[in-house]
């Protein structure tokens, strides 16, 4: 990758921003392809459920993704910093906003039949968490996901961010440990983890222990590990990473 980090780049406007709720942070940015009745994917971004870390950074990928002829519906939610951000108020925004899209769909001639769920990081442990419970997916695609929070306790990953999102240790609040980590739930959705191996900010580890012990349960998990692809690679369209991501994409959205 040259030129400027992705998270230093202004992304392509989204058609529309669009309130889910009545907080400041309960919007969503939705971009159409050209052209009617398009399939959805619902985006979480990451930056460790951290109220300085926004869904700007994301609008790369869905601006791709748009292009490539898949509606985007790009989630804000409150986040640790923010009144009720944190657990369980991130994932019930996130849960709220994918509610929302029964109300778009009319409007904007969204194909809810070829719906999935995708995320990045923290971002990643929300739509994963939110593929527990959610009907009619076809799947969910997390990249380079927290997906195990107690392992990534134990790393210490970005200063404890775990412990600040879900108030604690796992032994001072481990029923929130069990209710937000993705593989302490049951998930019978199609489930596509992509990784770089070169990750130093959230290591390739989680993914691979996450997908061991599912498929070990029975659950359907792929999980594709990118040579010489780091964090931010798997959702910036300029890397030679991306094809992979949009690939996965539009393979589980296919007809």
């Amino acid at each position: 990758m040259s030129g400027e980090p992705i998270l230093d780049l202004a992304p392509p406007a989204a058609d529309e921003r669009i309130a889910y709720g009545r907080d400041a942070n309960q919007f969503g940015d939705l971009r159409l392809p050209k052209g009617r009745a398009a399939p959805v994917a619902v985006n979480i971004h990451g930056g460790f459920w951290r109220a300085r870390y926004d869904l700007a950074h994301a609008g790369h990928l869905c601006a791709a993704l748009t292009k490539a002829g898949v509606a985007t519906w790009n989630l804000e939610y409150r986040r640790v910093g923010d009144p009720g951000g944190g657990w369980p108020g991130s994932l019930q925004d996130i849960s709220a906003g994918f509610r929302f899209l029964d109300k778009l769909a009319p409007k904007y001639h969204l194909d809810l039949t070829r719906l999935v769920l995708m995320g990045h990081s923290a971002g990643g442990q929300l739509a994963l968490c939110l593929s527990s419970h959610a009907a009619n997916i076809r799947g969910v695609i997390a990249l380079a996901a927290l997906c195990d929070l107690r392992r990534a306790w134990d790393l210490g990953l970005s200063n404890n961010a775990v412990g600040e999102f879900l108030g604690g240790s796992p032994a001072e609040v481990p029923e929130h440990y069990a209710e937000a980590s993705p593989i302490e739930l049951s998930i019978t959705a199609q489930q596509r983890l992509i990784h770089g191996e070169e990750d130093r900010i959230v290591p390739i580890e989680l993914s691979r222990r996450y997908a061991e012990e599912k498929i070990k349960r029975g659950e359907h998990v792929i999980l594709t590990e990118i040579a010489g692809a780091g964090h931010f690679e798997l959702i910036d369209p300029r890397t030679a990473a991306w094809p992979k991501v949009e690939h996965a994409v539009l393979e589980m959205l296919s007809p």
